[in-house]
């Protein structure tokens, strides 16, 4: 897994420490991500490691994120904010601190989080 991969799980940890909790739903699809950027058992461990204490904005390894992994952070940590059925005014908040951390210009930001909150509304829909 790429150093960048790594930073970007972290700070996820840090949004899904931001409103005191790490819900379950939140520790799945944390897990998930892992799986996704390929991390081996070892940075697993170290991911679920950095996760089993409370995290916040300044635990967020800014300077190890490029302007793309920047976007993508973002976009990970909107849906991580809804992940659990609703996203909280804390939540909400820290969004809007993070959009500021990492220097995205307003008017991309805005798509990003528009673009994520309609992804995750369409996860979260009832299978029928």
């Amino acid at each position: 897994m790429h150093e960048q991969d790594m930073a970007i799980l972290k700070s996820l940890v840090a949004v899904a420490w931001i409103d005191g909790k790490f819900a379950s739903e939140e520790r799945e699809h944390l897990d998930a991500l892992i799986s996704a950027f390929g991390a081996t058992e070892g940075e697993a461990a170290t991911v679920r490691e950095f996760a089993a204490t409370p995290r916040t904005l300044a635990d967020i390894p800014i300077t190890e994120l490029s302007k793309d992994d920047r976007r993508t952070l973002l976009n990970h940590a909107v849906v991580l904010t809804h992940i659990d059925g609703e996203q909280t005014g804390v939540e909400k908040a820290f969004v809007g601190e993070l959009k500021d951390l990492l220097r995205i210009p307003e008017s991309e930001s805005a798509l990003i989080v528009e673009a994520a909150e309609a992804r995750v509304k369409r996860l979260l829909q009832p299978t029928a």
